[in-house]
Parts: C-alpha cells; sequence; structure tokens
C-alpha cells in the first residue's frame, strides 16, 4: 500500500528537493495562505522560514525547502506565483545558492561523555553557548546536512533536545531578488 501523498513513481521519476524564496507582503494571514496552499493539495514542507526583510517596502522573505517529483515541484512554483501576496518566487536549487541552518543541540554529559561532546564540537565548529556540572547546549550553523551529521553524533553521547531553525539561503553573486 501506497502512503505517500505522491503518486506511485515509475523509473524515469525521482524525488529532488528544492528550496525555494518567496518574496512576500508583510501582512496578516499570508502564511497561512501559502502554509494553506502546500496542505490543501498534499505537498510537505520540510523547511520554513520567514522573516521581514524590506521593512520599508512592507515585504518578507518565506525560505520553503520541499521535496516531490519534478512535475510536482514545477506545479508548486506555479501556483506560489499565482497568489495574490506573492511579489517573486525563485528556485534557489536551480542557482548557485548558499543555504545555511541554525541549530541549539543540548547534551547531557558526564565523565568521559564531556570530552567527547567538546571533541565533536570543535570538530562541527559548534560553540557551547550554555554548559553546567552535566550538561552542554551547543549553537551550530551549517549546511542542514553537517547540522543532522553533528545531532546524530550527539546522540549517541546523550542528546537531550535540539531546536532548529529551519533553512535560510540565498543566491550568490550580487543580484538580489
Amino acid at each position: 500500500m501506497n502512503t505517500s501523498h505522491y503518486p506511485t513513481l515509475t523509473t524515469q521519476q525521482v524525488i529532488e528537493k528544492r528550496t525555494l524564496c518567496v518574496l512576500v507582503d508583510n501582512e496578516p494571514g499570508v502564511l497561512a495562505r501559502i502554509s494553506g496552499m502546500f496542505s490543501g493539495r498534499g505537498y510537505n514542507i520540510e523547511s520554513l522560514t520567514v522573516s521581514e526583510t524590506e521593512h520599508e517596502k512592507h515585504l518578507s522573505r518565506i525560505t520553503i525547502v520541499t521535496s516531490g517529483t519534478a512535475s510536482v515541484l514545477n506545479q508548486i512554483e506555479a501556483q506560489l506565483d499565482r497568489l495574490v501576496p506573492v511579489h517573486k518566487v525563485v528556485n534557489l536549487t536551480a542557482k548557485s545558492s548558499i543555504e545555511r541552518e541554525l541549530a541549539l543541540v543540548k547534551v547531557r554529559s558526564k565523565g568521559e561523555h564531556r570530552m567527547e561532546a567538546l571533541r565533536l564540537a570543535t570538530a562541527f565548529g559548534a560553540k557551547p553557548v550554555d554548559a553546567t556540572l552535566d550538561s552542554f547546549v551547543f549553537e551550530l550553523s551549517g549546511p542542514s546536512e553537517d547540522v543532522e551529521r553533528f545531532i546524530n553524533l550527539m546522540a549517541d553521547i546523550g542528546l537531550v533536545e535540539v531546536s532548529r531553525t529551519g533553512v535560510a539561503a540565498i543566491a550568490r553573486g550580487n543580484e538580489g531578488l
């Protein structure tokens, strides 16, 4: 039985991940309309970040990471572009772009695990932002894959809790949205 929201794939169809940047009016209900478009059609949002980026123009930037077949992802882009509060939709996956995620990772650490947690944090470029006699909270910023690897390694040491921001992305070069 197929438990996916996506139709059964043929051999030529491949699930891919896409990062979309959506420039919208910063007004009440816009995020609900966009997330409603996803849920109403059975699409999943893997990561979502939103913030006002142009105060004078009252515009917000929404970064969405989603996945599906190429035709489904193209359909998502087209449907987003038709929503009234949307000014622009950019596929950052198709461009040369930079993606980063921030995570706060709480680890229970005693004895030999304490030094191992610090060693791994140093290897990943994570910095301790809180420390007690039996725990650390590390701050890590980087590609989502690196954040995920760090979290998986900390699970073996004594992972307690994780808070992640979601993906922030921007295109390389001197042009804006």
